[in-house]
Parts: C-alpha cells; structure tokens; sequence
C-alpha cells in the first residue's frame, strides 16, 4: 500500500550544510497494517509522516501510495491522490467557528460531494466515533479526547485508504488516550484502513500497532513486527526503548549477595506459558525468589521477563542456571556470587 525507496530529506540553512531530517529511508506498509514509527523527539518521525502525502516534498526518493508514484503527479492528480490519505493531528487543527457536523463535512464539501450525500456520511461518522449528540456544537465545548474524534471523523470522510496519525493521543491524558487508541484499532480492523501512527512511547506501539520502524537522528535503524522488535531488539537505542517500557530497574537493596545469583529471564512464545521456574525447583536443590518482572501478550502471543535470586549452593545454582538457559528464550545473569 505505501512504498519508501531511499527517501531523503534535507533543508538548506544559509551557508552552513544541509541537514538531513530523513537520510535513506525505505519502508513498505502492507495493506491494512497498522505501522508505527516511534523515536525520540527529532527523529524525523513527523518529517517521514508528512512525506507520505506529499505534504512535504522527499529531496530525493519515490513515495508510493496506492501503486501511485506521488512524485511523478501533476498538481490535479497529486490532489486525487490525496484524498485517500486521510490524516489526524496531534492538536487537532478544528475550525473553531464551525460546528462538530461542520468540521467533519468541510473535506466533503471541498471534494464536491452533495449535500444528501455529505448528510449521510456525516451522521455514519458521528455514529462511528460515538459523537451523534455533539454534532451541533463548537469545539470548544468539547473535551479533548472529543476534539480528537471529530478529527478522526474529518480524516474519514473521503473513505481514505489509508489514515495518517501525527501523535495523536498525546496532548491527552492517559485515560482518554487509552479510548482514542482503541478507536483507531477498532477503525483498522473494521474498516481495513492501512495506518501509519508517529510517536514517541513505546507502550503506543505495542498497544496498537502490529509493526513498527525506530528512528534515530533520521534514519530508521531496526524495523520489523512489534512482537519481534520487543521480543529481541537488536540495535541499541531500540533496546533502550524497548527497556524503558518494561521498567526492569531494581533498587540497590535488591541487588545484594543475600539473594544468591541474581538473573534476568526473558520468557517468548511457547516458554512463557511453560512451568519453568516450578521444574527447576523440582530438579535442582536451589530456592528462586521472584523480585520483578511481567508477562503480556503482545498481538496474543506472549512476552515477559522475570529478574530472580538463586540460591543455593554453588553447584546447584550452577545447574540450575544451566537448565534455565536452555528452557527459556534468554537468561542473562546481572550479579553471581
């Protein structure tokens, strides 16, 4: 559905070097992905978004939209192109003196759609994002996870192919964030929208999206599904991201001799729902105290790392580490006796 092949971006700053917000980017989103981008602030990951639909010009590669080569399209056509991407904004950008119905039938009117027809789609999106009683009022009587549908419903109108999310829950707080997150996957699997979501929280991506490319200083350094990208990140800022979600840091008092051989145990797939810990025990005389750590399901398979003491005496700790290595997807040993 989407194609990047090698796309750059650079902006000229008077006499000193270009500087690259997009450096040799190649992304491909399937039909009907849910696709995150997620780095820290800077990145480039709102740059990238914004090349998608042309809204701002790669200096350098091909973007394709549809089997359409936006860069190869004349004004008319790159206009067409545009109204199957639809796109949401992080501060919603709504027309304050126009009303909920309004603000959702503008990309109609500006289509040329009828009024009958504009009618019926608008009331089909307020049913959609649960706004019916808002139609006839302004946005400033409405919250902001409310504001935030509205926009939703705005993108919508035209039946876009894909829908373009420019950190969208994050001016909300964390309840409301939560709703608008699980509309969007609701729209995606309802409606087979392809969407691409920018951001810069892991825990976003992991709770909506089923693949996802991390960016750093421009270029997108690991790419792949998000289960596979939390089960075994692979380049170093992605396993920062990765740990900051999983929030693994024990205080100093736990990290003491008294609790034997302290480990990391990283639970995938089929080993997270294996009795591991309860075999060991059985096998090997050493105690194992769980001190931290979770077990989730990311697209409905699981994922989950434990931190541990083991004691006993060496040899048994020994072995029992051993037997641990080859039953679980890593174990890593953080302090040994």
């Amino acid at each position: 559905m989407i194609v990047l092949e090698k796309v750059n971006v650079r902006f000229h700053v008077g006499k000193a070097p270009d500087v690259y917000a997009v450096r040799d980017v190649s992304l491909h989103v399937r039909r009907g992905d849910f696709f995150g981008i997620v780095g820290t602030s800077g990145a480039g990951k709102s740059t990238l978004l914004r090349t998608i639909n042309f809204l701002e010009r790669p200096s350098s590669g091909r973007v394709i939209v549809a089997d359409q080569d936006l860069g190869t399209l004349g004004p008319e056509a790159l206009r067409r192109a545009r109204l199957q991407i639809g796109m949401i904004f992080q501060h919603y950008n709504l027309l304050q003196s126009r009303t909920v119905f309004e603000n959702i039938a503008l990309p109609l009117k500006i289509a040329g759609v009828g009024e009958t027809e504009t009618q019926q789609r608008v009331n089909e999106l307020l049913e959609l994002v649960e706004l019916t009683s808002k139609k006839g009022v302004h946005p400033s009587r409405l919250s902001g996870g409310q504001k935030q549908r509205v926009g939703i419903a705005r993108a919508l109108a035209n039946h876009p192919q894909v829908l373009l999310c420019d950190e969208p829950t994050s001016a909300l707080d964390l309840e409301t964030s939560s709703a608008i997150l699980e509309l969007l996957k609701t729209i995606n699997a309802k409606l087979g929208i392809t969407m691409v979501l920018i951001s810069h929280e892991m825990k976003v991506i992991k709770k909506v999206c089923n693949r996802v490319a991390v960016m750093l200083d421009g270029e997108v350094v690991e790419s792949g599904t998000v289960y596979e990208i939390f089960a075994d990140p692979k380049h170093p800022f992605t396993v920062d991201l990765v740990n900051r979600t999983q929030n693994l840091s024990l205080p100093d008092r736990l990290q003491k001799s008294q609790y034997g051989d302290l480990v990391k145990i990283h639970y995938r797939g089929k080993w997270a729902e294996e009795p591991v810990i309860a075999e060991t025990l059985r096998r090997f005389p050493v105690t194992i105290n769980i001190l931290h750590g979770n077990i989730e399901y990311i697209g409905e398979a699981p994922i989950g790392t434990l931190v541990a003491g083991i004691q006993g005496e060496a040899a048994a700790r020994e072995n029992a580490r051993e037997y641990l290595r080859q039953h679980v997807a890593k174990l890593e040993t953080i302090h040994a006796q």
